[in-house]
């Protein structure tokens, strides 16, 4: 929120380790309207002899697997949607050619399959209007954050200046 002073210390709420923080900062940062600033610094190799305790791949697939878990809980709609969009096209792609068998010979002899594309298809649905729940309970939580921002903002504003 921009004009507010409140530190963006006292708004993170950190739950991640090592690499993941610097993700999960800039997403909070970002969803908040808060203002990021660039500092740039020198970088230095390393002294010979000395070791890296990092780990490129293993350090790579958990800032992934932190984006994914913010996409889900900053972007819920998008999220429930691309997987339900994935198992309607699955579905899709598995009924067409039962569907087609009965139109031309009157008898379906692929049951499980066609089964199995009516849960998928109801699997769709149950995750399409999950993306919807979340997302709303998402957007009010937004609300009520700006808010609760506002309130303490003011209350610093007329308690410690």
């Amino acid at each position: 929120m921009q004009g507010y002073e409140l530190p963006f210390v006292k708004s993170f709420p950190v739950i991640s380790q090592g690499f993941e923080i610097e993700t999960e900062m800039t997403i909070h940062a970002i969803d908040k309207n808060m203002l990021l600033e660039n500092k740039v610094i020198t970088y230095q190799d390393r002294h010979d002899g000395s070791n890296s305790k990092l780990n490129t791949i293993s350090d790579g697939i958990k800032v992934i697997k932190t984006i994914m878990h913010l996409f889900c809980d900053y972007k819920p709609f998008l999220f429930f949607s691309l997987i339900a969009a994935f198992l309607a096209l699955i579905s899709w792609i598995f009924f067409v050619p039962v569907f087609n068998e009965y139109l031309h010979t009157g008898l379906v002899r692929r049951f499980p399959t066609l089964i199995a594309c009516g849960f998928g298809i109801i699997s769709a649905l149950i995750s399409l209007f999950s993306g919807m729940i979340l997302q709303t309970i998402r957007n009010n939580e937004r609300r009520n954050f700006e808010f609760r921002l506002k309130e303490v903002n003011e209350w610093y504003k007329n308690n410690c200046a």
